[in-house]
């Protein structure tokens, strides 16, 4: 059974009873399947500007990202990294990469929902047999999405996982409970983190609507909030073994996967950082004043101001320009895997990390500073940036990416390697 709760009642008032709910249809048509970057691109353009303009209302209201969701994976950008070999189109990363930072400029929440399935497709090119690779990007290809039911509260780490499973035939159960679950209530195949006998991780992929699975909408932050990040209970979940994927293998010897996850997630704050200088140059040219000592008519030839975007606009780029960085580090390190490339990925998009935090924080702050009062009214929502990015940029600590670059630069030292670097 499936079980969906909404949050959003006040405190003190009596709590609805969790009401059974489906997860949503398989797509009726098969998804598209990009041929190129450039069409990547573009595509993904084409979403955003229709993707932008409910993003504000569903920022209000909560309301979950059910039709944009649909257009997006049916686009083909699900797809996209999916090896060509598998008939996908196998784009470089630094454009996956310039694809979720696009998508989440226009809502980081559609963004964001998309990071774990993309990396739940590279895991599987990692780790899979050619048997199971066949059948998951069969899935995927048709517009199949992945969720996610990775981490769990009150472990002492990240890593620590007491999900456990059991094999059963021909199948696994699993049992457990899930938090930070982006993208499992619109999901339509749901990769549940699990550890076997011997404490080894792997993806037991169940489905949306298996008995025993259900997620539940109560997901309370105030940023990202159409991203549904709440509960996953998992009572006896039967997962065939063709959908058991070894995930442990990817960290037993370099690989890229932990590097692939990061940068998506870098992405997703790169695309808030866009947003918010873009609507802090809107507002200061359309709706600002000059400040009385500055001399001017208008907000935009304010020196102060100009000099704030052009520091904003020049930190955005430089992000931008490591992110793309990191992209090729990783589309080399996936090519030829070994410890030197591997090292040289997750430094590249420890970096990109860095910036695109420091820029997103930067631009969803001074935004309210350069716009001025008026911009703090709710008429404009326009703390859904600095929400978004503040609760977004603590996905992982960025001081510890100062840390493996400073490390590595000093002495010698690789990062650690797990799904987190």
């Amino acid at each position: 059974m499936n079980i969906a709760v909404n949050a959003g009642t006040l405190a003190g008032e009596p709590q609805p009873v969790p009401q059974p709910v489906p997860g949503p249809p398989r797509p009726s048509e098969p998804a598209h399947i990009i041929r190129d970057d450039a069409e990547a691109i573009r595509v993904a353009e084409a979403l955003a500007e229709a993707f932008r303009i409910g993003a504000s209302g569903r920022d209000r209201s909560g309301a979950r990202p059910a039709a944009e969701l649909d257009a997006f994976s049916q686009s083909g950008l699900w797809s996209i990294n999916v090896p060509k070999a598998h008939g996908g189109p196998g784009v470089s990363y630094a454009t996956l990469a310039k694809v979720i930072a696009i998508v989440s400029a226009a809502d980081p929440s559609i963004g964001q929902i998309a990071q774990n399935h993309l990396g739940i497709v590279a895991a599987i090119d990692t780790v899979s047999s050619p048997e199971q690779k066949t059948l998951l990007f069969g899935e995927v290809l048709r517009g199949t999405r992945f969720g996610n039911a990775f981490s769990e509260r009150g472990t002492k780490r990240a890593a620590d996982f007491e999900t456990r499973f059991t094999a059963d035939g021909d199948h696994v159960v699993v049992r457990g409970q899930k938090f930070y679950a982006t993208g499992a209530l619109l999901a339509h195949l749901v990769p549940i983190v699990a550890t076997d006998g011997a404490g080894r991780a792997w993806y037991a992929i169940a489905e949306r609507d298996a008995p025993g699975l259900s997620v539940i909408d109560d997901w309370s932050s105030f940023g990202q909030r159409g991203t549904a990040s709440g509960t996953v209970l998992i009572a006896d979940v039967r997962v065939p073994k063709t959908h058991l994927v070894p995930a442990w293998k990817g960290y037993e010897r370099p690989s890229a996967d932990g590097a692939i996850f990061q940068i998506i997630q870098a992405a997703v704050d790169a695309g808030i950082a866009r947003a918010a200088l873009d609507d802090t140059i809107d507002f200061v040219r359309t709706k600002s004043r000059p400040w009385i000592d500055s001399g001017q008519d208008r907000a935009s030839d304010d020196p102060y101001t100009i000099q704030a975007v052009g520091d904003l606009t020049i930190r955005l780029h430089a992000a931008e320009a490591l992110l793309e960085r990191a992209g090729r580090a990783i589309d080399a390190a996936v090519a030829a895997p070994d410890a030197a490339s591997v090292a040289a990925a997750q430094l590249a998009t420890a970096e990109a990390k860095v910036l695109t935090t420091e820029a997103a924080l930067a631009s969803t702050n001074k935004l309210f500073e350069l716009a001025g009062t008026r911009s703090t009214l709710a008429e404009h929502n326009l703390d859904r940036h600095w929400r978004n990015a503040r609760t977004h940029t603590l996905h992982d600590p960025v001081r510890w990416k100062y840390a493996i670059v400073g490390n590595h630069a000093l002495n010698g030292v690789a990062p650690p390697f797990h799904a987190w670097s």
